[in-house]
């Protein structure tokens, strides 16, 4: 993760690290629904592919917001975890789902149903 930045701003930054399309997903799941593995991810409804979810998963691992450890006795099965870095974006994505639920009409969290 020691890419070039485009600026010294702490946005910018931020966003060259998880503002892509599917960073963020994958943190979702693995903060609100406690997904581990990489086949649990596939089955989001989001529909990310596989060579991508094994980039955001290494991204996130060489960022520091995820580790991995294996899970049987087969050295590519493995399970990944939060980090304290990684959990410490809780706020941020509580916000952003606020922000989605008041302004983003049809949208809904898994635990406040839309209503009729």
């Amino acid at each position: 993760m020691n890419q070039p930045r485009r600026s010294p701003c702490p946005v910018s930054c931020t966003l060259d690290l998880i503002g892509d399309r599917w960073t963020l997903l994958v943190i979702r799941d693995m903060m609100f629904f406690g997904k581990q593995r990489f086949e649990e991810f596939l089955e989001s409804p989001e529909g990310i592919s596989t060579n991508i979810l094994a980039n955001r998963l290494r991204l996130l691992e060489e960022a520091g917001l995820v580790k991995k450890q294996p899970y049987s006795n087969h050295s590519r099965r493995m399970n990944y975890q939060l980090t304290e870095k990684g959990e410490s974006l809780r706020p941020v994505l509580k916000v952003i789902t606020l922000w989605g639920l008041k302004h983003l009409p049809d949208t809904q969290t898994p635990d406040r149903p839309q209503s009729s």
